[in-house]
């Protein structure tokens, strides 16, 4: 089958009118009876992943949407839904990983799950001077967070954090246990909400530009991409192919940086220091090269709609086939001593092991889904210039434990690298950007689905006839990779947390947006 016989698409299709300057993806505006019938289809098809959930304030109404992904048939659409009266009916019943996302919603636009299995708040800590909507009273935005009751004889409980001793970023952990083994965890997360959104209403596309970017540091390459994509499907813009392959330079570079970073700190965490030390020197390695070929170490704005931001000269390239010489000579030295080191491999194998159908269920993406036998990249799966022009795959493990998620990084690096030289070696002429083309004086929808270091990083956005943003969503991986922190804990021990925590490598500033 194909994406034009898909049956999401033929489903929403059925259900409702398909709305006009969507792209590249097509949006469906439903009615209460199609989103409720959304609801069983979903429960039917366990194929459709849920990819993301937002809302709007409108005119005319407050509207809710939803990203679904046909997995088998790389069909990708949206489902949207108007709610006059401040409520939807939830979709998290049949995927949960929509329930932090419904509630997400209520904080930030006063929208209701009706029948949603949590309406506790979530990225509203009781602190804001007024109800963000009209799904709530001042009492109950200022009443105390309840963490979930556990019941069972001789349980104590151990808070951890928000300020944790390490120079990490800030969040809640709830451990429920018996005596060191886990019984239950709980997060409590959004401490680092910054209205990334909110900021966006309204912004000229340079300013949003730079805000996307800086949702989540070590993934400013993806975030930027994402958003120049989305904006220039949104406004049917063409991309030179030169600016393709920087842009997917960056993007590799960043990859490998990062894989390297957590490489070294998982082992670390297993009080390894060596290879904390040896991955930190080359990750350091690729941020120095980063920054003289592109201007900035974690290549930050060097991606904008259009193109990039900086050329790359012949100088420079050079400088970039030293460092993938450099790392194929140096990367797998390290990773033998990690595959020969037994006091190692005694702490990552069968640690914080995670089930291939909570993987598929909560549609994990990057590292932690691969790692469990769900091979989602958004690269190969829905690829995007120049990855459609690329030959590579990507690496899938069934074991899904801390030592799973080690040999994906392991083997994203390697291919990572093989990805770099051929695209260095390929790099065509051209120019290294284009201007957008103009909207013709109406509003118009663009998406983008991009794969970063951690998964699939989702931006939607709203253009007004002037340029300037309407609306615009960015969603991280974590979104749908934290939940499962909390599944993979339970039954290991404490001291096995940080393992675990780094293994999954979250993003808090990304989720907390």
């Amino acid at each position: 089958m194909t994406a034009a016989s898909s049956p999401l698409l033929s489903f929403l299709g059925r259900h409702g009118p398909r709305q006009p300057n969507s792209r590249p993806w097509p949006r469906f505006q439903l009615d209460q009876e199609g989103w409720i019938k959304l609801g069983g289809a979903l429960a039917s098809n366990s194929g459709w992943a849920l990819l993301g959930l937002w809302a709007e304030a409108g005119p005319p109404a407050a509207r809710v949407h939803v990203a679904l992904l046909d997995e088998d048939n790389s069909a990708l659409g949206i489902a949207s839904l108007e709610c006059p009266e401040g409520k939807f009916p939830s979709l998290a019943w049949t995927r949960p990983g929509a329930i932090r996302l419904e509630r997400t919603v209520h904080d930030l636009w006063g929208l209701v799950a009706e029948g949603a299995e949590d309406d506790r708040p979530w990225l509203d800590h009781g602190t804001w001077p007024r109800p963000p909507g009209p799904g709530r009273t001042l009492a109950e935005a200022a009443a105390p967070y309840v963490f979930s009751p556990v019941e069972g004889w001789n349980l104590h409980q151990i808070p951890v954090g928000p300020v944790h001793a390490g120079i990490i970023e800030p969040g809640h952990f709830r451990f429920t246990c018996s005596g060191e083994a886990v019984v239950r965890l709980e997060e409590r997360l959004g401490y680092v909400h910054k209205g990334i959104e909110h900021l966006l209403n309204g912004a000229s596309l340079e300013r949003a530009a730079k805000l996307v970017a800086r949702v989540s540091g070590d993934s400013t390459v993806a975030y930027s991409l994402a958003f120049a994509r989305a904006v220039e499907a949104a406004t049917g813009s063409e991309v030179s192919p030169r600016a393709h392959h920087l842009r997917a330079l960056m993007a590799e570079m960043e990859r490998v940086a990062n894989h390297l970073g957590d490489i070294g700190a998982i082992c670390n965490d297993a009080a390894f220091a060596f290879m904390l030390a040896e991955c930190g020197a080359l990750r350091e390695q690729v941020a120095r090269t980063a920054l003289a070929c592109f201007g900035h170490r974690f290549m930050m704005d060097r991606i904008v709609p259009g193109g990039v931001a900086q050329d790359l000269t012949e100088d420079n390239a050079i400088k970039l086939v030293a460092l993938v010489a450099m790392l194929r000579k140096r990367f797998p030295r390290l990773v033998k001593v990690y595959d020969n080191k037994a006091s190692l491999q005694d702490r990552t194998m069968g640690t914080g092991t995670l089930s291939a159908a909570l993987a598929h269920r909560f549609a994990a993406g990057g590292f932690i889904g691969r790692a469990s036998s769900r091979s989602f990249d958004a690269r190969l799966s829905l690829p995007y210039p120049p990855y459609d022009e690329l030959e590579f795959t990507v690496p899938e493990y069934p074991d899904g434990d801390v030592n799973a998620r080690v040999w994906v990084r392991i083997k994203e690096v390697e291919v990572s690298l093989g990805l770099i030289a051929r695209l260095i070696a390929s790099l065509p002429p051209g120019p290294a950007c284009l201007p957008l083309t103009a909207n013709g004086g109406e509003e118009v929808e663009g998406m983008a689905l991009v794969e970063g270091f951690r998964g699939d990083i989702l931006v939607w956005l709203r253009l007004a006839a002037d340029g300037t943003v309407v609306r615009c969503h960015p969603r991280d991986p974590s979104w749908f990779q934290w939940p499962l922190l909390e599944a993979v804990i339970d039954g290991n021990i404490v001291p096995d947390f940080p393992l675990c925590n780094k293994s999954f490598n979250c993003s808090y500033a990304g989720h907390d947006l």
